[in-house]
């Protein structure tokens, strides 16, 4: 009894202080996801305590970012990703291969292991998917073509970066790879990317007549609800991150005729449920390992090492957007949110850095994700809720 209100407590918390936190932001013309962070950074045990991530918070979490990527696909049709497809691909690739290049030449320069320096490049990989599609949800600007870019390049992104992430634990745990398993993996991972959208948005245009006819108002959201979380299972399976098959379950959905109905329902889920992923994201950094010079120059080497090879990565592969257009796609693929914290974390449950390092790496993928959104809201600036 006394664990379960110990629970709701930390629970109140963290729902209050993101509802402050993102209300100050906006204030001052930021995107609320900053001060959702700032604020778990705020109330987590590097400096009020008032909170501890702990297995239920992390599991709200995961749920809270599942609904936001649903919510974000509910808003994109795969037409819209196809068209953008051959931006998105160079975008993906060039933004992964940049970031691993430049880490692993900084991380070996640190100590001279080439596994260690391997795993550490890999935190400066993969985009947050997440978080760009709060701040682009928030801006109301999902259906420009960069933001499709954006959305099209994090998914090809999370698969490259899983990849690479099986590429690096290999090289860790055994000192040796063997191409052919490497092969199937990537190729399970774009089959279900592929199949899953592809099919399932087709199935959808002919079928979604059956959500029109059950007398239950709240069935139709039910039951797309069902196939998010079934999918986000599904993706984990091949070896993706669950919410790219939160993002497809989205996407299926948005070819219904109740996507507009949809939307308006998964609104007060959204409320309740995403800051806890921010929040929790915010909370998990120790500021107590960065209290030394040596420690905040890795952390400002770091930082903008990755800010401007995803960044590179990004602009070069959206030239054909127009150079205004390139830079919007180039800070959109900035934030590492999430995904830098789980490798880091990775990294130090298999023994490969200690907690200096995992502080840094957490630290630099949180300073990307509060930098980049203003700068992303100032460049979309004009265009937000406007036709593209």
């Amino acid at each position: 009894m006394e664990h379960g209100s110990a629970i709701l407590l930390q629970i109140f918390l963290i729902f209050v202080a993101a509802q402050l936190g993102g209300a100050l932001a906006r204030l001052v013309r930021l995107p609320a996801v900053v001060g959702e962070i700032v604020a778990g950074c705020l109330i987590g045990p590097s400096l009020l305590g008032w909170i501890a991530p702990n297995e239920p918070l992390e599991d709200l979490s995961q749920i809270g970012v599942v609904l936001l990527l649903f919510a974000v696909g509910l808003e994109t049709r795969f037409d819209d990703l196809k068209r953008v497809a051959g931006s998105a691909t160079a975008v993906a690739v060039l933004g992964v291969l940049i970031p691993f290049a430049c880490g692993t030449l900084w991380a070996h320069s640190i100590d001279p292991d080439w596994p260690r320096s391997l795993f550490i490049a890999a935190a400066f990989v993969a985009t947050s998917a997440g978080i760009t599609a709060r701040v682009l949800k928030q801006l109301g600007v999902l259906q420009h073509v960069e933001s499709r870019v954006i959305l099209g390049a994090a998914v090809l992104d999370d698969i490259l970066a899983m990849l690479l992430l099986g590429v690096v634990t290999g090289v860790q745990s055994a000192g040796a790879l063997r191409a052919g398993s490497l092969i199937a993996v990537l190729a399970e991972a774009i089959g279900f990317v592929l199949v899953v959208g592809l099919v399932g948005t087709r199935v959808m245009r002919r079928a979604s007549s059956w959500l029109d006819r059950p007398s239950d108002s709240s069935l139709p959201l039910a039951l797309v609800l069902a196939l998010c979380l079934g999918l986000a299972w599904l993706a984990t399976q091949f070896g993706l991150a669950a919410i790219i098959g939160a993002f497809l379950a989205g996407m299926i959905a948005s070819e219904s005729r109740q996507r507009e109905r949809l939307e308006e329902q998964t609104r007060p889920l959204l409320t309740l449920l995403t800051p806890f992923f921010f929040v929790l994201t915010g909370a998990k950094v120790e500021l107590v390992q960065l209290a030394n010079r040596e420690s905040l120059e890795w952390l400002l080497t770091a930082t903008v090492l990755a800010l401007l090879t995803k960044l590179a990565g990004g602009w070069l592969g959206a030239l054909k957007l127009g150079p205004r257009g390139a830079l919007r796609v180039g800070v959109g693929m900035v934030p590492r949110g999430e995904v830098g914290v789980v490798v880091a974390a990775l990294g130090l449950a298999a023994g490969v850095f200690d907690q200096r390092m995992y502080a840094v790496l957490v630290a630099m993928s949180l300073l990307t994700s509060i930098i980049a959104p203003p700068i992303l809201a100032l460049l979309f600036a004009g265009r937000a809720r406007n036709a593209p």
